[in-house]
């Protein structure tokens, strides 16, 4: 038999094994988004109002890079390893770890979709009488959405796709399969890490598809505009800003 029927015939098992215990499967994986999902929103809730804030200011652009190279730098084992001493073994710790690693997109796409918000729409907005939240809300955030976004989406993929490593501290979900091929097998460890891949992949589909539908429809007409070959007009950021203000 040659290689190539040999790894087809070990897809083939794999996706019996997914086959046969489906249920086994939704319930692990479930257990994998409960974890990704509060770890992501963890580091959303401590990191992205500081890098918004930051962003705002035109300050801090050091610490942000440096904490988001810091956070994708620090292995999950390490951390998990690390927090076992404070935390023990269980969904705290595994969560806490695997926020530290959604914090790094997530801070520096935060600063930089604010920070990156041009000046003359800035001085506009001042001049006009808003105060520095008021701009904030009504004009940097909503400039800044499809950055932040993707930094948000960038962390839950990434998070996604490492919780399974979390089964070796007791955090459950498709891990604790991927681990134990004394008891799975190979198909299914294999069946596994094919269902945390379809989770990754779903995951960023449903935040692409999110941002879109939260996108206001100027500036999705501005991105539209913008990926053209026509020549760079001036921005309407009157009417955009007249729509963002109807939609919020």
């Amino acid at each position: 038999m040659t290689s190539a029927a040999v790894n087809l015939h070990t897809f083939l098992d794999a996706f019996r094994f997914i086959g046969s215990n489906w249920s086994l499967l939704l319930d692990k994986a479930a257990q994998q988004l409960e974890l990704a999902g509060a770890a992501l929103g963890l580091a959303m809730v401590i990191v992205l109002p500081i890098g918004v804030v930051l962003g705002h200011l035109r300050r801090g652009s050091t610490f942000a890079i440096g904490a988001s190279i810091a956070g994708r730098a620090l292995p999950v084992l390490v951390l998990i390893a690390a927090f076992l001493t404070v935390l023990g073994i269980g969904f705290v710790n595994n969560m806490i770890a695997l926020a530290v690693l959604a914090s790094g997109p997530i801070l520096t796409n935060s600063y930089e979709g604010v920070a990156r918000v041009e000046d003359s729409v800035v001085d506009a907005a001042r001049a006009s009488g808003m105060t520095g939240a008021g701009m904030l809300r009504r004009v940097e955030l909503p400039l800044a959405l499809p950055l932040l976004a993707a930094g948000v989406r960038v962390a839950a993929v990434t998070v996604i796709a490492t919780a399974p490593i979390a089964a070796i501290a007791g955090g459950g979900g498709l891990g604790d399969i991927i681990v134990n091929q004394a008891s799975y097998g190979f198909d299914g460890v294999l069946g596994a890490s094919l269902c945390a891949m379809a989770l990754s992949v779903l995951a960023f589909a449903l935040l692409k598809t999110l941002e879109q539908a939260i996108t206001p429809p100027g500036l999705r007409r501005l991105a539209a505009f913008e990926k053209g070959n026509r020549p760079r007009e001036p921005v309407p950021i009157a009417a955009i800003g007249a729509e963002i203000e109807e939609e919020t």
